[in-house]
């Protein structure tokens, strides 16, 4: 696929950290434990993904432990997304709706006991742990961006994402862009540059156009990347939630042309978030060890994000029956609802 792609412009040095390994063996016993990859047949196609190598490649610096914490933050993230995209799940906001309210209850503290012989959903298990380990010892400005971050994410992906897939709904190009963000998640995985990093950026750095632009800049150049990766896979689940396809659909493009016209607007985007890096050095050198690390941060998830799509199994056409069924890796159990709506049972077994 990727010989047939056009070429996305990247001048940032390709990197790997160097506890992959570490994260690799780390990632097999959490989702054993949390109960989010459970099948063995599962296991072997979350294996190959090797989200192990996507996270080192977006972190190329971090410690062991911090690298182990976003690659949990990560699978979670790219597994619960996997069933409310590609999923039944993901066609029915109602019940969309209900998963996202139960998280939104571990989130607050509000979640009720799990009754006696009972298991708790593992997406609200691995929620659960990752908010223990990430949030109590993080700022509490920090804190509130994150959980709000997190809610929009999960609330969009309900009201919209969900909403358009159940109506037959095709969104403007506008409208997409401007809510793609915030679908993919990729602002959650920015707020954690902070915690892999060890800075605190004050609010005043967040609230400054030039870092609006830059964070804009560089979220837009992640999504609209992945977008070109798995533009194939998603035409063949029926996916229109994808850039390349609004950009056919609405502008009347070839496949080619369409590639092509999202990969120059990744350019643009990618020269956008250059001059507003040097905009905010300049403006603030008072903050150049917070802003420093933090740029970099963004920088290492445009390229890394670059390099595991282009390796990744996940987004090859020609294993779409292997690779992106729906539930790609998730089970529906692991989200707590059964395919026929109910409340699904325990997990007895494989």
């Amino acid at each position: 696929m990727e010989s047939e792609l056009p070429d996305i412009y990247c001048p940032f040095p390709q990197r790997s950290n160097p506890h992959v390994a570490h994260t690799r063996a780390h990632l097999d016993e959490w989702t054993r434990r949390t109960g989010l990859v459970h099948r063995e047949s599962a296991r072997a196609r979350f294996e190959q993904a090797d989200f192990g190598s996507f996270v080192g490649m977006v972190h190329p610096t971090a410690s062991p432990e911090h690298l182990d914490l976003v690659a949990d933050w990560f699978v979670w993230l790219f597994l619960v997304d996997d069933q409310l995209d590609d999923g039944h799940l993901g066609r029915n906001p109602e019940r969309v709706r209900d998963v996202v309210a139960r998280m939104r209850a571990v989130v607050e503290g509000t979640a009720p006991r799990v009754p006696p012989g009972e298991e708790a959903p593992a997406a609200l298990v691995a929620l659960a742990d990752l908010w223990e380990r990430t949030v109590p010892r993080a700022a509490p400005h920090w804190r509130t961006r994150f959980t709000g971050h997190l809610m929009t994410y999960l609330t969009m992906t309900t009201t919209w994402e969900a909403g358009n897939r159940a109506t037959g709904a095709v969104p403007s190009e506008a409208a997409y862009i401007s809510k793609r963000r915030h679908t993919g998640a990729i602002h959650v995985c920015m707020d954690l540059i902070e915690i892999v990093a060890g800075i605190q950026a004050p609010e005043a750095v967040h609230d400054d156009p030039r870092f609006v632009t830059a964070l804009e800049a560089s979220c837009n150049v992640v999504c609209w990347a992945n977008d070109v990766y798995s533009y194939e896979k998603e035409q063949m689940l029926g996916e229109i939630h994808n850039l390349v396809h609004l950009v056919r659909h609405h502008r009347g493009y070839g496949e080619r042309q369409a590639l092509e016209h999202v990969c120059a607007a990744i350019a643009t985007e990618t020269e956008r978030f250059l001059t507003a890096e040097d905009e905010l050095l300049e403006v603030f050198p008072q903050l150049t060890r917070t802003l420093v690390p933090y740029l970099d941060g963004m920088r290492s998830w445009m390229r890394g994000n670059l390099d595991w799509s282009r390796q990744t199994p996940r987004y090859n056409p020609a294993a779409v029956s292997q690779y992106a069924a729906p539930g790609e890796y998730l089970e529906e159990t692991v989200l707590g609802v059964a395919t026929d709506g109910a409340v699904a049972a325990p997990r007895t077994g494989d």
